[in-house]
């Protein structure tokens, strides 16, 4: 499925767009995991004979993946694992009938188009309110019965859960295509966060085992270098962290610590977008899908995520069809299993290395281009160095900057204190000056009042005068 041109100038993984598509030429991604088909051609190709069909298969018309048509209905097999979940469910061939009324079914369907996308809460709100009592308790059968029937090949459980996304998606098939998605997108969110616990790396599968030598093979091949792969690194770092790439190596490893499908599939978009922001910082121009898939292999070389075939598996088994066969998630998921597989099979030509050399890294007799390395490291200390120089000028700068408005400041105050003592003196002589003028005329005033005092006696031996002898009775 991948295949690898090199050239005397650049080498470097080469994946067409067409290698990533199904063998079948139905217009959805492949997988190697489907042995390069998609999952619902897989799932055609694996029933027995006597279960295939008889008329053709319809080409494909370029319309949208829907629910209603991921799987034919008229197929034996089909009908016949249906049938069984819905004896597990209702202990009869066919499911009840419809008990609520039409209004009621009208407003359930009203809840359901008025939810948010990527609300899951208010979906959870909806579901058990009393109008969706009937959804609430497929679902809950359907849990109970899964975790009753949990010693099932983990093959057969997965049939049990697609069947059930089939059925579940066909209440709500009068909805648009986009609703359907993600009112199921909830609904997997929902039952596999339940089930988690007892269909991942299920014992009748021998996912843990591989998952071991996936991580043994990884981390015998910790000496290949961004070089040998072709990744456009970087030719200066941008920050004293170093890596690019760490971000999309921190996204990959929390793939593991998810537990719906979708929020692992979350992980794997968020990686695959860090890997093209690491790319767009070494390049001019924008990454291709050579380069990408080339990050890709780098990070997963890197990281060696834990678990990593285990949560590939349980994505494929159990997620919704539609997040892997299209859309962006189907891409980089697809890209994801490349770079996989592609490890899995790495030999000396993919790296441009002779058989020799490739088995003496194999095998720990020489390292990879040590004065190269060496070199590197040098590179990388002195960009450190100029990095962390430039950062003490710019502090040196910034110290004396404050040292001058520190002075400038404790002039300014100086300058005001001066001012204001000045004025100070001035008011403080006229509220002097005040004063004594005040006490002059007080004492003035007070030689006045006792002149007068003074003056009476006379004034009144003169009025006396003036007045003569006063008349007598005789």
């Amino acid at each position: 499925m991948i295949s690898t041109m090199w050239t005397e100038k650049q080498r470097g993984i080469r994946v067409s767009q067409q290698e990533l598509l199904c063998k079948n030429a139905c217009g959805y991604y492949g997988n190697p995991a489907w042995q390069g088909f998609c999952s619902k051609c897989w799932r055609e190709r694996a029933r027995p004979a006597s279960a295939q069909r008889q008329e053709t298969r319809p080409s494909n018309d370029g319309t949208p993946l829907t629910f209603s048509k991921f799987e034919e209905k008229k197929s034996t097999e089909k009908g016949r694992r249906i049938n069984t979940m819905r004896r597990l469910f209702w202990g009869s061939p066919s499911p009840p009938k419809r008990q609520e009324s039409s209004e009621t079914f009208t407003n359930v369907l009203k809840a359901y188009q008025s939810l948010e996308p990527g609300d899951f809460t208010g979906f959870l709100k909806i579901l058990r309110s009393p109008s969706s009592q009937r959804l609430q308790s497929r679902c809950t059968a359907f849990l109970n019965t899964m975790e009753a029937y949990h010693h099932l090949p983990v093959q057969k459980q997965s049939d049990l859960v697609q069947d059930f996304y089939q059925s579940f998606a066909e209440y709500f098939r009068s909805f648009p295509e986009a609703q359907i998605t993600q009112i199921m997108e909830h609904v997997e969110k929902l039952i596999m966060t339940r089930l988690h616990k007892w269909v991942f790396c299920h014992d009748s599968c021998d996912d843990e085992q591989k998952d071991l030598v996936l991580q043994r093979r990884i981390r015998s091949l910790n000496w290949v270098t961004p070089q040998m792969l072709s990744v456009p690194f970087p030719d200066k770092q941008t920050s004293v962290t170093g890596d690019p790439f760490l971000p999309a190596i921190t996204a990959i490893i929390e793939m593991d610590a998810k537990r719906a499908p979708q929020d692992k599939l979350a992980c794997v978009s968020k990686c695959s977008q860090h890997v093209f922001e690491a790319l767009s910082t070494s390049n001019s121009e924008p990454a291709n899908a050579d380069d990408f898939l080339s990050g890709l292999i780098y990070v997963v070389l890197k990281a060696n995520p834990p678990r990593l075939h285990s949560n590939m598996q349980y994505v494929i088994r159990f997620g919704l069809p539609h997040s892997l066969m299209a859309g962006e998630s189907g891409y980089y998921f697809t890209n994801l299993s490349c770079a996989v597989a592609f490890i899995e099979k790495l030999d000396g030509p993919a790296l441009n290395l002779s058989p020799e050399e490739f088995d003496g890294y194999m095998l720990r007799q020489r390292a990879p281009a040590a004065r190269n390395k060496r070199l590197q490291v040098a590179g990388d200390a002195q960009h450190l160095l100029e990095e962390l120089q430039g950062r003490q000028e710019k502090l040196d700068q910034g110290m004396d900057a404050l040292n001058m408005q520190l002075q400038e400041w404790v002039q300014t105050v100086n300058f005001q204190l001066d001012e204001a003592t000045a004025k100070f003196a001035l008011v403080q002589k006229d509220l002097t000056t005040q004063s004594e003028l005040s006490q002059g005329s007080l004492s003035s005033s007070h030689d006045a009042s006792q002149q007068l005092v003074n003056s009476e006696p006379s004034v009144l031996v003169l009025e006396n005068k003036l007045a003569g002898p006063k008349d007598t009775d005789c």
